[in-house]
């Protein structure tokens, strides 16, 4: 396929990929049921059917690579060496050329980009998500930067979803430990959602000027869309200027710097959780810039508003009740009031006992006190955070049985404070974690690291 043609949106094409991948999966499983059982065999037939899907969506293009990043970002969900195959997944759209950006405008607007601007840069400076940025000048509103969706990218969709949905059909009927499909198909179910929004610059022109008005925060900078010239396949917003974060840490900030900008990022996260109810949702490096300001200061610029979520105050009150119960030093009770708050979310069912409950209590501690650390010291310094933990096949399997179901905020918020622990490790930062939602109980954990911040 061509480097800058658009996906192929036929259904009898992709679905042809997909089959064959399927009928590889089968392959591998009776292969791997010959060997003998061994941790690092099971290591390596995991990593061979990571292969053979990541493959197929390479295959696939479209949304299909952006899938598989979202799906790697669920631990609990796949096995570990299928989830670090389609890590790998690292997803950027293909750099469309003069020709193909000119037919985009002239859809949306009916005419070219080099008349709808004052300068416009047909040279993309910048990849997005499930697309391309370019630099231009528009009067009035000087630099702006003008977001241009892949063309056919939005008509991929709903058949790679459908197609993965298939292709993890077949993984079940392996050995692999998955969740019961009615959970596999609710996380399937919220990433499609997550995209048909992605695709849609209307709705993300919205989503920008809300949280440049209600998530105003100090320090923290949000571009302005420009309706005149936005359509839904190009977004026109005021430009940022800054570094992201690989640069910015190349020019060697200070750890008083890197404070600060992992301050300002922990507190606007934790303002948007618990008292907006809405998030940006896809922290990510290359959504946020570093402005600098003068005297040393670096305000942080957000970016990419294609993929936000809503918070129901149920889920948020669910969430403080268990995460309040867990910071609490084990007991009965903790683990008591930490299977109300699970059932209250309807991640486990009523019927389960809290005896039942106590017992795989062990097998969640890994990733809860992953998740929690940062609440255990007053100041958390996240150069000692360390990548979360990962189940095991047994557990996972203990896991699936009791698990009842997934609120659908679950999946967007828990790749958001994946991605959020991630971006205040890269950055080494030492960030005060006191607020007014979660409260710490005990000091002291096995992973606590109380460090002042210089």
């Amino acid at each position: 396929m061509a480097r800058n043609t658009p996906p192929r949106t036929s259904r009898l094409a992709r679905g042809a990929i997909t089959s064959v991948a399927a009928a590889r999966i089968g392959l591998a499983r009776i292969g791997h049921s010959v060997r003998t059982p061994s941790e690092q065999v099971q290591a390596d037939h995991e990593a061979a059917l990571g292969r053979i899907l990541f493959g197929a969506l390479g295959q696939l293009r479209g949304t299909a690579l952006k899938v598989s990043q979202m799906l790697s970002m669920h631990p609990g969900l796949l096995p570990d060496g299928v989830r670090r195959e389609l890590a790998r997944g690292q997803h950027q759209a293909l750099p469309l050329n003069r020709a193909l950006v000119g037919r985009v405008f002239r859809q949306a607007f009916g005419q070219e980009p080099e008349a709808l601007f004052d300068q416009f840069e047909p040279t993309a400076f910048a990849a997005a998500s499930l697309g391309q940025v370019h630099h231009a000048q528009l009067a009035g509103h000087g630099a702006v930067a003008v977001k241009v969706q892949y063309p056919g990218i939005a008509a991929t969709i709903a058949s790679d979803m459908q197609l993965m949905r298939t292709a993890l059909r077949a993984l079940a009927h392996t050995d692999m430990p998955l969740p019961a499909a009615p959970i596999v198909d609710s996380v399937m179910d919220e990433i499609e959602a997550t995209l048909l929004r992605e695709v849609d610059y209307l709705q993300e022109a919205e989503e920008l000027a809300w949280f440049a008005e209600h998530a105003a925060w100090p320090g923290v900078a949000m571009a302005r869309p420009i309706a005149s010239h936005t359509r839904a396949q190009v977004l026109t917003q005021q430009h940022l200027p800054g570094l992201h974060l690989d640069a910015w840490l190349a020019t060697g900030p200070t750890q008083a710097q890197r404070n600060q900008a992992g301050q300002r990022l922990w507190d606007w996260y934790l303002h948007c959780i618990f008292a907006l109810g809405r998030v940006h949702a896809d922290p990510h490096p290359g959504n946020f810039l570093f402005l600098p300001v003068g005297d040393g200061d670096c305000h942080l610029g957000v970016l990419d508003f294609g993929c936000t979520r809503a918070l129901s105050p149920a889920f948020r009150a669910g969430v403080l009740q268990a995460w309040s119960a867990l910071l609490q030093p084990a007991s009965a009770a903790r683990d008591l009031q930490a299977l109300q708050a699970y059932q209250s979310l309807g991640l486990v069912g009523s019927g389960l006992s809290a005896q039942e409950f106590s017992t795989t209590m062990p097998l969640l501690a890994g990733m809860q006190d992953w998740q929690l650390e940062p609440f255990t010291a007053e100041v958390f310094d996240f150069r000692h955070k360390q990548p979360p933990p990962l189940p095991n096949a047994e557990q996972q399997r203990v896991l699936g049985r009791h698990m009842a179901g997934v609120p659908p905020e679950m999946p967007s918020f828990e790749r958001l404070w994946m991605g959020l622990m991630h971006l205040l490790t890269r950055l080494g930062a030492q960030v005060c974690t006191t607020n007014p939602w979660v409260h710490r109980h005990a000091l002291t954990t096995r992973h606590a690291h109380d460090t002042p911040r210089r």
